[in-house]
């Protein structure tokens, strides 16, 4: 069985916060799931399991501080083929670099010849509904359709 390895890029705490609802949530499905609030690149496995990169953007468009190291370990990487990953970026539609992260990590990831496997959601931080609540109303299509 696949597991799920959960990477989060959080500055102010949300997207770590969606990340926890959604590991929990997996857990409770019986879906072995590992955390990464301080990602490191090469301890994280890449065979039989899903990354699932949950971000927030910070700044004017940019990663948050503890996915910079993350970031530049991808970076570094000449071939990704066989990684198998989904996005959630969280941000706020007030700026015009609404989810940048989310959408600067997905292309990264392509660019190295990963897979994506679901396409990425993106959650707005001023939407009436908690990020975490229509999260986890996606989670179930999710899981389908990655076969898990």
């Amino acid at each position: 069985m696949q597991s799920v390895n959960i990477i989060v890029g959080s500055q102010m705490g949300s997207a770590e916060y969606v990340a926890e609802q959604l590991a929990e949530a997996l857990e409770q499905q019986g879906i072995q799931v590992k955390l990464h609030e301080q990602p490191v690149f090469n301890d994280i496995d890449q065979q039989d399991t899903i990354w699932l990169l949950c971000t927030s953007t910070y700044g004017a468009g940019d990663y948050p501080e503890n996915l910079l190291p993350f970031i530049e370990s991808v970076n570094q990487q000449i071939d990704l083929k066989g990684l198998k990953y989904s996005v959630i970026g969280l941000g706020d539609t007030n700026y015009d670099t609404y989810n940048y992260a989310g959408r600067h990590i997905d292309d990264l990831f392509i660019s190295k010849g990963a897979s994506r496997v679901a396409e990425r959601l993106e959650l707005n931080i001023l939407d009436e509904q908690l990020p975490e609540d229509t999260a986890l109303a996606w989670l179930p299509s999710w899981i389908k359709s990655v076969g898990l």
